[in-house]
């Protein structure tokens, strides 16, 4: 098995993106998600660039798309799908292996509603990536809160239905959404069975109520635990990319990382 772990977005004590992929490499982590939360301000060119320093490094990248997207709402589908596709055009240039994103919100919508007209904005882009041959995977995150579309088995149904999707694991969310409830080999053995290489995650601590997901917290704050999630992980023996969300962004990294090398895995 290979785990994969590093940073939502470049380490605090780096620029740009490319300064980022190199710092995420010294300080001994193997992934980085590149994070267009506002929107894609990146260059095809840089892309390339970047994805040139990362495999030169032996960086694991993946694209985070902006946060202004809901597949749910007729309104603002084109513009949400415009933006997955800029993050898919950069996603391709620069060897990233996914793209995320948050898939929208129920609104007044029946949870089958929205599951069909997110399902129906899937098809049209995949459609897309396979004309323009980008070698991308559309990731769609499960959510923290009750509002929004993206419970595990909403984006597992989804992924059987669509080859071109697959499920990004964020453990914070799906704790909040339960209520402070989550069984890390449950998630892993059901995401598992859809045959995905590497399964994708984020993980941080969460602050959450009834309503679900509030804000994200440092892993110390054992809130879903990281211990039991890398017993789980080690005893599934299946690759994995985790994502470290929590304000201690790369700090938390590295602690996840010690956290792993006390188990006896050592990253690579």
């Amino acid at each position: 098995m290979k785990i994969f772990l590093g940073p939502a977005g470049s380490p605090s004590v780096s620029g740009s993106v490319i300064d980022g992929i190199k710092v995420v490499r010294q300080i001994g982590l193997n992934s980085m998600e590149v994070e267009f939360t506002f929107g894609v301000r990146m260059s095809n060119e840089n892309a390339k660039e970047a994805g040139k320093i990362a495999k030169k490094n032996n960086v694991r990248l993946s694209v985070h798309a902006p946060y202004y997207i809901n597949l749910c709402n007729p309104e603002k589908l084109a513009d949400s799908k415009k933006r997955i596709l800029d993050s898919c055009e950069r996603a391709h240039h620069m060897g990233a292996t996914i793209v995320v994103f948050h898939p929208g919100f129920y609104q007044n919508l029946r949870k089958e509603e929205a599951f069909e007209r997110v399902k129906r904005a899937c098809i049209d882009l995949e459609k897309t990536i396979r004309k323009k041959k980008w070698d991308v995977i559309l990731g769609l995150e499960t959510t923290g809160k009750h509002t929004q579309f993206g419970s595990l088995d909403e984006i597992i149904r989804l992924s059987k239905e669509i080859k071109v999707c697959e499920p990004v694991v964020d453990w914070a969310h799906i704790y909040a959404r339960n209520n402070g409830v989550i069984d890390y080999r449950d998630i892993i053995r059901k995401v598992a069975k859809l045959n995905i290489d590497v399964i994708h995650s984020h993980f941080s601590g969460i602050e959450f109520s009834e309503k679900g997901e509030k804000r994200h917290l440092p892993i110390s704050s054992g809130t879903p635990p990281f211990d039991k999630l890398a017993d789980a992980i080690l005893k599934s023996k299946h690759d994995i990319n985790i994502i470290c969300e929590s304000p201690e962004l790369e700090d938390d990294a590295l602690l996840m990382k010690d956290i792993f090398h006390h188990k006896r895995y050592k990253l690579k």
